[in-house]
């Protein structure tokens, strides 16, 4: 890529996973029989959730920042985020020998927050509600002369979660099966988009969907549109790591021809998937990491008789919300 604004081919997430080797885990590829049984599918979930910092969050990060020159990165990096992002961008600058600050919205789970405290970050908070992180974001980055690391507006950071589609991919691959759907969540958009992009290379004829909470259903809405659309809110669901106010405009320019359609979900939605995530194949993930999952067991998109590769994307949990998803086990 010459140009930062360049959009990130197949190459480039080849690349990053060959960066990431070492660093990022290969997270598994879960299934189960009475997962299958119960909804008249064959399901493979990528656990994420598994992933070094608990989400797919990490890829991207090191990716981008293991790139930064040494005089870049003695300027040290400044990142905005729920909580996931800023958990891989605090483990991805301790580990690249530089500095991070956060800045993380006041209702962020503390699971998140001490998740960037150990690994170093500095964590300053906002109102989501009222004040805007990309604003405040970029003048402490200027104030401070810190390395911007967006979320999800960075190809380096689309290459880098694309790593999780093409691990996903390889291990379909191995297993024979060949996927008619992909679900994953989307909140800028990033992450669908690298994955979007690998597993389109390995099964050209796949649908790609987005599973969105209900009230920032953005790109469903923005697919049916043909243009960009924005959420009326900035809060209000359980899915905190993936409200965002728009998709993302690199992220768009991948996703507005990759994606099939998308599925607005609801927070009862998220806690029942969580629970059955526990239950069917072991595992534990977050309101927003488990979208996709929702999507699929809540009938919001059809399966049936289908093969479905669901992306599990982060486990970092309140205690108090994970045991509202197993109360209602």
């Amino acid at each position: 890529m010459t140009r930062p604004a360049d959009l990130p081919a197949m190459t480039d997430i080849l690349d990053a996973a060959d960066r990431l080797a070492g660093h990022a885990v290969v997270t598994p590829l879960l299934s189960n029989d009475r997962l299958d049984a119960e909804t008249g599918a064959r399901i493979f979930v990528k656990a994420e959730c598994l992933q070094r910092t608990g989400s797919f969050k990490f890829r991207g990060a090191f990716n981008r920042i293991s790139r930064l020159t040494d005089a870049e990165k003695q300027c040290g990096i400044l990142a905005y985020s729920s909580g996931n992002h800023a958990q891989g961008v605090a483990a991805a600058a301790r580990i690249n020998g530089t500095t991070a600050k956060i800045l993380m919205p006041e209702d962020a789970p503390r699971s998140k927050v001490e998740g960037v405290l150990f690994w170093g970050g500095e964590v300053v908070t906002y109102d989501r509600a009222t004040e805007s992180r990309e604003a405040m974001g970029q003048a402490i980055a200027d104030a401070e002369g810190r390395i911007l690391v967006p979320p999800y507006e960075d190809p380096f950071i689309i290459a880098g979660q694309g790593t999780a589609g093409l691990e996903a991919a390889e291990q379909l691959e191995v297993l024979g099966a060949t996927p008619d759907l992909v679900v994953c969540c989307a909140g800028g958009g990033g992450l669908i988009a690298g994955v979007g992009l690998a597993m389109r290379d390995a099964f050209p004829g796949v649908e790609i969907w987005a599973a969105e909470p209900e009230g920032f259903d953005d790109h469903r809405r923005s697919l049916a549109s043909g243009q960009r659309e924005t959420n009326e809110r900035l809060t209000g669901s359980i899915c905190d790591a993936i409200i965002t106010p728009t998709p993302g405009a690199l992220t768009w320019a991948l996703n507005s021809t990759q994606l099939t359609g998308g599925a607005a979900i609801s927070d009862d939605d998220a806690l029942d998937a969580m629970a059955a995530a526990w239950r069917h194949l072991k595992i534990v993930v977050e309101p927003g990491g488990v979208a996709a999952l929702a999507a699929v067991l809540s009938g919001k998109i059809d399966i049936a008789g289908k093969t479905v590769c669901v992306l599990a994307t982060g486990g970092n949990v309140d205690r108090a919300v994970f045991e509202r998803a197993l109360a209602r086990a």
